[in-house]
């Protein structure tokens, strides 16, 4: 399981003024990662999709997205140092499997110091992103339109993943920007039995501050928050490029400022992006949305918060 050699990064820009994410990622092993305050991970997987694949190129797509975005937010400057792991060798074959070995790496991986950031991948990998953090309190904040808590029946697939978790010990779970009409009642009543908190999308768009103020106050008192972005929260139209894409859903800048006020607690102990899948996207906007989130996610806590 050790990674593919990480990608070296350029700022596409000619201008000498215009730092940009290609300029300042650096391409790291392992070994170095304790000198970075954020690893970049690519997952290249999609063989757990319940409905559309193409996730397995949204590592490259990110990346190359990413690369030409800037560093600067305003009232905080520039991001923090950023290294680049490269991609995890995942294998094909049974899901089940397939998350075992992530989960190997993965433990490596969050045994540095540096705050890792998974470029997914479906949904299926963030059992294994998250579970090396169950060995203490841990609490998951899902930007999702969907609960993601079906039962792994014949085994697990990208809809599984907050089930295995619940099952393996998780305490907390907030699902933000959840749509009416995608979620099945016995998964809303199986979240609501764990003690789960589900904001929805209209609940966003109403009041986003509330919203990250009610998916922050659901981690009640655990030691560590691993938060997860599927780019399905987005609406349709500003994210077309993923397995299931429906209307109602939030907006990219709801999305981006929700992302810097939850990126502000300091139990924050892992972030990822998943499906997105560049062969199903139009105009890269699907890679350019999640590009962003991960910058203003890296941003998140520094400054001024609007």
């Amino acid at each position: 399981m050790s990674p593919r050699d990480p990608p070296v990064w350029n700022g596409p820009s000619g201008d000498p003024n215009d730092e940009q994410f290609g300029d300042v990622v650096e391409p790291i092993s392992l070994d170095d990662a304790d000198g970075f305050d954020a690893v970049l991970v690519g997952e290249p997987y999609d063989g757990a999709v319940i409905g559309r694949r193409g996730a397995r190129e949204g590592p490259a797509a990110l990346r190359d997205a990413l690369a030409g975005v800037k560093t600067h937010r305003f009232g905080a400057g520039p991001v923090g140092s950023i290294g680049d792991c490269g991609d995890i060798d995942v294998p094909d074959g049974d899901v089940g499997r397939v998350q075992e070995a992530v989960l190997e790496r993965t433990r490596e991986i969050h045994a540095s110091d540096a705050l890792p950031v998974f470029l997914g991948g479906d949904n299926s990998i963030t059992y294994p992103n998250a579970a090396p953090l169950l060995t203490g309190s841990l609490g998951v904040i899902n930007f999702d339109a969907h609960l993601d808590c079906r039962e792994p029946r014949g085994g697990p697939t990208s809809g599984t993943p907050y089930r295995q978790l619940y099952e393996a010990g998780l305490d907390a779970y907030a699902c933000v920007g959840a749509r009416h009409f995608e979620t099945s009642t016995a998964y809303a009543e199986y979240v609501a039995e764990q003690g789960g908190t589900v904001v929805t999308s209209e609940a966003v768009g109403v009041d986003p501050g509330g919203a990250a103020e009610r998916a922050l106050d659901a981690m009640g008192s655990v030691e560590a928050v691993y938060v997860s972005v599927d780019l399905d929260v987005l609406d349709a139209t500003a994210a077309p490029g993923v397995s299931a894409p429906t209307p109602g859903g939030v907006t990219s800048r709801e999305l981006f400022g929700l992302l810097r006020a939850v990126a502000a607690d300091d139990r924050v102990a892992g972030f990822e992006v998943v499906e997105c899948a560049p062969r199903l996207d139009t105009d890269g906007r699907t890679a350019a949305a999640g590009a962003r989130a991960i910058a203003h996610f890296l941003s998140g806590g520094n400054g001024d918060p609007s």
